[in-house]
C-alpha cells in the first residue's frame, strides 16, 4: 500500500501525525493533552483508530479492533507502526475515490459526504490529533494557515453536536482579536491555540 493519495490534504495531514508521533519521546506516552481525557497514547489509539475506520467505510475491510473513543491507553506494539499500519489503510482507501464522488461512505455522521468533504474531514482529524501531540510534547503547531483554510470546511459541515460528545472535539470556543486560520479552526474544534502541558 502507498503512504501517499492523489489526495494533498490527506497527505500532509498525515505526514503532520506521522511526524507527531516519531517526535513523542520516551517518557512523554502519558503526558495529558489537550483532549482533556486523554494522554498522548490515548490520542494516538483513537487518531489511528480513526484512519482505520475511514478505510474500513470505504474499502468493506477490517475497521480498528478497539473502539477508537474509548482508548485504553496500553499500546500493543510499536507507536510508529500502529501508526503507519493505520495511515497506509486509509491512504490505500482514499486513493480508489474519484474527485466528484457524490457519495463516500465515513464512519461519521450523516455517514456518506462528497469525496472532498469526506477526505478533508479524515485530514481534519489526522492534522489536529497531530496537533494534540505535538503541543503536549513541547513541540511548535505543525498546523500552516492553508491547511487550516482547507480544512474549515469540512470542519463546519461535520464537527457538530453528536460528534462533539464522543470526545475528539470539545464545544467551541469564542474567536479573540488577532486569530489566523489555525487559531480560528482550533477554536472551532473546542482546543485553545495557546494549550501547553501544565
Amino acid at each position: 500500500m502507498s503512504d501517499t493519495t492523489p489526495w494533498a490534504v490527506l497527505n500532509e495531514a498525515h505526514e503532520i501525525l506521522r511526524t507527531a508521533v516519531r517526535g513523542v519521546p520516551a517518557d512523554a506516552w502519558t503526558r495529558p493533552t489537550p483532549c482533556t481525557e486523554w494522554n498522548v497514547t490515548q490520542v494516538l489509539q483513537h487518531a489511528a483508530g480513526d484512519q482505520l475506520g475511514y478505510a474500513a467505510f470505504i474499502t468493506g475491510g477490517p475497521g480498528p479492533e478497539d473502539n477508537p473513543f474509548a482508548p485504553s491507553g496500553t499500546l500493543s506494539g510499536d507507536p510508529e507502526t500502529i501508526l503507519d499500519d493505520a495511515l497506509r489503510a486509509s491512504a490505500a482507501a482514499w486513493s480508489t475515490v474519484a474527485p466528484g464522488t457524490r457519495e463516500v461512505p465515513v464512519p461519521i455522521p450523516p455517514n456518506k459526504l462528497t469525496a472532498e468533504i469526506g477526505v478533508a474531514a479524515c485530514a481534519l482529524d489526522a492534522a489536529v490529533h497531530g496537533w494534540d501531540i505535538a503541543v503536549a510534547t513541547g513541540r511548535p503547531s505543525p498546523l500552516t494557515p492553508a491547511l487550516a483554510r482547507a480544512l474549515m470546511p469540512a470542519a463546519e459541515a461535520t464537527v457538530t453536536d453528536p460528534i462533539r460528545q464522543y470526545g475528539m472535539y470539545a464545544a467551541p470556543h469564542e474567536a479573540e482579536e488577532g486569530d489566523d486560520e489555525v487559531a480560528a479552526l482550533l477554536r472551532f474544534l473546542g482546543r485553545r491555540p495557546g494549550w501547553t502541558p501544565a
